[in-house]
């Protein structure tokens, strides 16, 4: 059991990569608080966890982009377990438009769930790590946290400033035990991406078929989308790889879209 007993927060964790990322904990001994706009949603995935695993889970209500939502959601978890071993910061949307039809209300809104929300959790755990002398943050990047694309300019923006985020904890919470990495998946097949699908088709004038084989999955070595299971599988590695060896590190999981 790579994570008996530890304490794992993972934000928008009621569905998709969330999700697929807490049961993995679950399977290896974790505690798991669902973090989660929607509360009833949150409920009905901690209970199966709980019906499936053995293990301890419990819903929390969070908007990440709420400071007192954050905070509250942190302090019912270390009231109930002790501490936070390990937060995922997973939360996020999409939005596409080019940038001159971009919305300032759409773009400050994908940086405060993705970029505030980091931060918020971040601040919200990290005291209780340093408190126990040891704790994993990894944030939810992405490829497009090192590569660009078109339509996407609050997106790229956001996720590029995870990696910064990320080093920027790793320098403070080296010497007391708090590590930090980002996974940066490819396009994974989740109702975010689904979503994306007739928007890029209509922006770009092509068929949703081109959006898939071509600018999604164009790229990639072998035309697959990488998978919740993927991605959780290098959540599962971050969390439990306990020395600095690899903190401050980002991993791309992307069927070869993106290397380096």
């Amino acid at each position: 059991m790579k994570l008996k007993d530890k304490v794992c927060i993972v934000t928008g964790a009621a569905s998709g990569i969330g999700h697929a990322i807490a049961r993995r904990y679950a399977s290896e001994g974790g505690k798991v608080a669902i973090a989660d706009l929607n509360l009833e949603a949150a409920q009905k995935a901690a209970d199966s966890i709980h019906e499936t695993y053995g293990t301890e889970a419990m819903a929390v209500a969070m908007d990440v982009t709420s400071e007192e939502q954050v905070e509250a959601g942190v302090a019912k978890v270390v009231e109930a377990w002790g501490g936070v071993d390990v937060l995922v910061s997973n939360a996020g949307i999409q939005i596409v438009n080019p940038i001159e039809q971009f919305k300032f209300d759409d773009w400050k809104k994908m940086l405060a769930i993705h970029l505030d929300g980091a931060f918020l959790t971040s601040k919200a755990v990290i005291p209780h790590m340093y408190k126990k002398g040891s704790g994993s943050i990894i944030f939810m990047g992405s490829v497009h946290s090192k590569e660009a694309s078109p339509l996407k300019s609050a997106y790229v923006t956001a996720k590029h400033g995870l990696l910064g985020l990320s080093r920027v904890i790793a320098k403070e919470g080296g010497k007391k035990g708090v590590r930090t990495n980002v996974i940066c998946p490819g396009f994974v097949k989740t109702p975010l991406v689904d979503k994306q699908i007739p928007e890029q088709a209509k922006e770009l004038g092509i068929s949703e078929e081109e959006v898939v084989a071509k600018v999604m999955l164009g790229q990639t070595v072998d035309t697959e989308f990488t998978t919740v299971e993927d991605i959780a599988e290098v959540a599962l590695f971050f969390a439990a790889f306990e020395t600095n060896a690899l903190t401050g590190q980002s991993l791309v999981a992307s069927h070869g879209w993106f290397m380096e």
